[in-house]
C-alpha cells in the first residue's frame, strides 16, 4: 500500500504535517516500522520521519544528562561522554542488533516502539531516567517507568513526540551492568536484566533492577530491589533475590521460548549481574 513520506527539519514543521493529516504517524529510524509495513501488520497513510530534526539529535552533559530522542544507537555505543556518564547504556547499545541497524536506529525509536524487549529501556530504568515529551503547546517530563503502558503501547498521545531522555548523573561509587540472552548473537532478547548497585563493601546501599522481555513492557523489579537494598550481598541474599526475580516477572510463552525458561533466565541473569558488579569484572 503506498503512503506519503515527509521529512521535516523542525518539530514545528512536523506538528504542522501531523495536524494536516491526523492519520500520519511519527517515525525515527524505521527499522521496525518498515518491517511491519512489509508484513502487512500496519498500513499507515503517511509517515513523518524525524531524522532530519537536529534538535532531537543532541547530547548535553551537565547537571543532568540529556540525550535527544534522535541520537543513533551507534552514537550511544561509541560517544565518549555517554560511555563515561552512563556506561551501562553504551553497553546495551553495543548489543542491539547489527552494526547496520545501530547506524540507523535511534534512542527514541527503540523506546517509542514500546516493545517488551527494547534493549535501551532497562539500563535507563535503573538510572531512573525521565522521558521529555514535547507537543506544539509545550513540554512535560515523566518517569520513564510510566512511559510504557503495554506491548507496543506508550503514553504518547496524538501529536506528542518523545524529544529526549533525561538522567541525573549517578553517584561516583554507583555501578551498573546490562545482560541479555538471545538465541543467537543478533537476536532480540529472550530475557534481559539491568542492575545498578551503590555499595559499601559487601553491603548494598541502593539497588535498582529492571528487566526486558519478561513482561508486557520493560519493567522495574521493585521486590528484588527491596531485598538487595540494605542487605549484605552474600549467597543467602542472592538466593532470595533470584527467587523474587523469578516470581516478579510476567513472561509469556511464544515460539522463541517458554515462560518457565524465561523465569529461569530472569533469576540467572540477575545473580550473574550482581556477582559481576561485586567482583568488579566486566560480564
Amino acid at each position: 500500500m503506498p503512503f506519503d513520506y515527509h521529512r521535516p527539519t523542525t518539530l514545528e514543521e512536523a506538528w504542522r504535517l501531523a495536524a494536516a493529516d491526523p492519520e500520519a504517524r511519527f517515525v525515527a529510524g524505521c527499522t521496525d516500522v518498515m518491517v511491519r509495513i512489509r508484513e502487512g501488520k500496519i498500513a499507515p497513510r503517511a509517515l513523518i520521519a524525524l531524522g532530519r530534526i537536529s534538535d532531537l539529535a543532541r547530547i548535553a552533559i551537565g547537571p543532568t544528562v540529556v540525550i535527544g530522542a534522535g541520537v543513533r544507537v551507534a552514537e550511544l555505543e561509541h560517544n565518549a561522554s555517554i560511555r563515561h556518564a552512563l556506561p551501562v547504556l553504551s553497553q546495551a547499545a553495543a548489543l542491539l542488533g547489527s552494526t547496520q541497524i545501530r547506524n540507523v536506529a535511534t534512542l527514541g525509536g527503540n523506546l517509542c516502539n514500546a516493545s517488551p524487549c527494547a534493549d535501551l529501556a532497562p539500563p535507563l530504568l535503573v538510572h531512573e531516567a525521565r522521558a521529555r515529551i514535547a507537543t506544539a503547546g509545550g513540554a512535560r517530563e515523566i518517569p520513564l517507568a510510566s512511559f510504557f503502558v503495554g506491548p507496543r503501547a506508550s503514553v504518547l498521545a496524538p501529536g506528542e513526540v518523545l524529544s529526549a531522555v533525561v538522567v541525573d548523573p549517578p553517584a561516583p561509587n554507583t555501578r551498573a551492568v546490562f545482560l541479555k540472552q538471545g538465541r543467537v548473537r543478533m537476536d532480540i532478547a529472550l530475557a534481559s536484566v539491568a542492575v545498578l548497585l551503590d555499595t559499601d563493601g559487601a553491603r548494598c546501599l541502593k539497588a535498582r533492577v529492571a528487566a526486558g522481555s519478561l513482561g508486557p513492557c520493560p519493567m522495574r523489579l521493585t521486590e528484588v530491589e527491596g531485598i538487595l537494598t540494605g542487605s549484605t550481598l552474600d549467597a543467602a541474599t542472592l538466593a532470595r533475590a533470584r527467587a523474587a526475580a523469578e516470581s516478579e516477572v510476567r513472561p509469556i510463552s511464544d515460539v522463541r521460548a517458554g515462560a518457565d525458561y524465561r523465569r529461569h533466565l530472569a533469576g540467572a541473569l540477575l545473580e550473574r549481574a550482581v556477582r559481576s558488579l561485586m567482583n568488579g569484572a566486566s560480564p
